[in-house]
């Protein structure tokens, strides 16, 4: 298998990842959950996602569609597709799976992933977090993660922005 294939088979349906996920467990892995746009990926999503995936043995990122991207963000977003964002997010070594979702919420996933951690950032209270109920019913945990400041996708397409103009 080629670089290209291994990047594209950690994109999954709920079927694969229902299978991904159970292969996973048999072996003991600790499954890691997050989720997010990821428009345009910068240092503040690398230094998260590479924190998040050292809480566990596997991460499975929740991607939002592009529709639903659209419908947080506004018009004009998302810049860079949902095959684009999973891609690059399929590429990084740490990342184990990737799994659209369409609704206001990834709760529906989380409950499908059964995360043994859930994390989200530091500008959410664990028990405000979507999936709380369900992780921790697990026995899981619900972690939060800083920020690196100074960076976001909204503030990069406003300095794109300003700079055309």
């Amino acid at each position: 298998m080629n670089h290209l294939q291994h990047i594209e088979k950690k994109l999954m349906d709920s079927v694969r990842l229902v299978e991904k996920l159970h292969k996973w467990r048999d072996q003991g892995c600790k499954i890691v959950f997050t989720n997010g746009c990821f428009d345009i990926l910068h240092l503040g999503h690398i230094d998260y996602l590479a924190r998040a995936a050292d809480f566990g043995d596997k991460m499975v990122i929740g991607l939002n569609t592009d529709a639903s991207v659209s419908r947080l963000k506004g018009p004009g977003r998302p810049i860079n597709d949902e095959r684009s964002r999973g891609m690059v997010l399929a590429s990084l070594s740490y990342v184990s799976a990737i799994a659209l979702f369409d609704t206001a919420t990834p709760y529906d996933l989380i409950r499908l992933v059964q995360p043994d951690v859930l994390i989200k950032g530091a500008d959410y209270k664990p028990e405000d977090i979507v999936g709380y109920d369900i992780v921790m019913a697990r026995g899981g945990s619900v972690q939060t993660i800083p920020y690196v400041e100074g960076y976001s996708t909204t503030a990069i397409e406003q300095r794109i922005r300003q700079a055309k103009n």
